[in-house]
């Protein structure tokens, strides 16, 4: 069956749109609790933690929600601004039934969504989301007192995650005599990076960390990283490091202002840990990852596979291959033997690791990947375009291919979150992955 309502990363929208509305979010809470309590042991009580980020519309997604799992007789843990992996580990150490976040991620404020985790502090499965939108199907109904949930504040959630994050960085290492710029994206790992990282000795300029409720993401954060650039080199830090909204995702700058992305430092963290003996078996990527990082990564011996765009896919794929380390160019970075999800900060640490072990700097640990340039045109279609059945764009996309040949890669596909199609050419040389990209763009009918 097709979902209707979750998307690759749960569900997501503009607030006071359908489905981002609270008549939906109660529905949609109801729901999930009556699989939950359909799925648990005989005479088990479920609880569901609800993390959210700082968005201004959090509160009203958050009470929703709250009403909705109440009603179907699910206990409910509110642990207030927290970053998604952070709720992910909650759900875990707590042995709670699921964790749920509030956020749109990388998007700006105007947009709110609802993602879930297992109760192992991982995505839920494509079953468990379709037998969630068959109850949204039926009417809502409440249980009687006497079986309704209970709502409370979970005590010193920030201080349990710090720990958690803190106890991923090998023992034996700290971040003394090291400056550090973090860019916190004004969202919900504002008051928790900037102490991960000044509690293992870092000296940290902290930038991104005033949450208005509607700044989130806003020229700040993993997707706009100019202001960690320029802060880097106002205050002459050694390495800058920026998050997104929910702090799933990461980009890193050194000295000089280089931007290092998610491909990047994925190949940094799969050769340290070659070098230091882990047994990898594989990496994962996606669909976008850099054709040179896989070649790299494959010169060093190790497999690599791609899955589609998204870190659940990553995620599946890795758990099919019982691999550990995985990740996508935007930033998302799994290491399984350290965490169940991407985790932003995490992932930071076992660079800083890296480079500290090896004593080597970013650009060194990458001195032999030479990234191919990727053009990325978003193309915001017309309503009915069917872009599969255009045969001549079609045959424009097989052009470039031939043109191409080995030394570049096309990649067409329409955006999870948005009416949008994604034109990716990447080539070995900057003009012609931009000639090319524009001559498949110019091709599509847009608004």
């Amino acid at each position: 069956m097709k979902k209707q309502y979750f998307g690759t990363d749960g569900i997501r929208g503009e607030v006071g749109n359908f489905p981002i509305l609270p008549d939906f979010m109660i529905r949609l809470g109801y729901a999930a609790g009556l699989v939950l309590t359909r799925q648990a042991k005989p005479g088990e009580r479920c609880t569901v933690l609800i993390g959210k980020d700082t968005r201004v519309s959090g509160y009203l997604l958050e009470s929703a929600l709250e009403a909705g799992f109440v009603s179907a007789g699910v206990d409910v843990l509110l642990c207030g601004p927290m970053p998604t992996p952070g709720v992910a580990f909650l759900t875990k150490a707590l042995r709670l039934s699921a964790g749920v976040v509030i956020s749109a991620s990388h998007n700006l404020y105007q947009d709110n969504g609802v993602k879930f985790f297992s109760a192992q502090g991982d995505k839920l499965s494509d079953d468990f989301e379709l037998a969630i939108e068959a109850e949204l199907e039926k009417p809502l109904g409440c249980l009687s007192s006497e079986h309704l949930g209970k709502v409370s504040r979970l005590s010193a959630p920030a201080g349990r995650y710090i720990e958690f994050c803190k106890s991923t960085f090998p023992d034996e290492l700290n971040l003394r005599g090291m400056k550090l710029v973090l860019d916190c994206a004004n969202g919900a790992a504002y008051q928790i990076a900037p102490n991960v990282f000044r509690e293992l000795g870092a000296d940290v300029v902290a930038i991104g960390v005033e949450p208005n409720g509607r700044n989130i993401n806003d020229q700040c954060g993993a997707t706009a990283p100019s202001a960690l650039i320029a802060k880097v080199k106002e205050v002459g830090a050694d390495l800058g490091i920026a998050l997104d909204g929910d702090a799933d995702r990461l980009q890193m700058v050194d000295q000089t202002g280089r931007l290092f992305n998610g491909d990047e430092l994925l190949y940094v963290l799969a050769k340290d840990r070659l070098d230091r003996g882990a047994q990898l078996g594989g990496v994962v990527g996606t669909l976008m990852t850099n054709l040179a990082v896989e070649n790299a990564i494959k010169g060093l011996g190790i497999q690599f596979e791609r899955a589609a765009v998204g870190d659940r896919y990553v995620l599946e794929l890795l758990k099919q291959n019982s691999w550990m380390l995985g990740g996508e160019g935007s930033g998302h970075l799994l290491c399984l033997d350290q965490h169940t999800t991407g985790d932003g900060i995490i992932a930071a640490l076992q660079v800083l690791a890296a480079m500290s072990q090896q004593k080597k700097t970013l650009v060194q640990l990458l001195d032999s990947v030479e990234i191919y340039p990727q053009v990325l045109l978003n193309i915001k279609m017309k309503p009915g375009y069917d872009w599969k059945a255009d045969e001549k764009l079609k045959a424009q996309i097989a052009q470039v291919e031939a043109d191409l040949l080995n030394t570049g890669r096309v990649l067409i596909r329409p955006s999870g979150t948005e009416p949008l199609l994604r034109v990716m050419v990447e080539a070995q040389d900057q003009a012609i992955a931009l000639k090319s990209a524009k001559s498949i763009a110019d091709l599509i009918p847009n608004v």
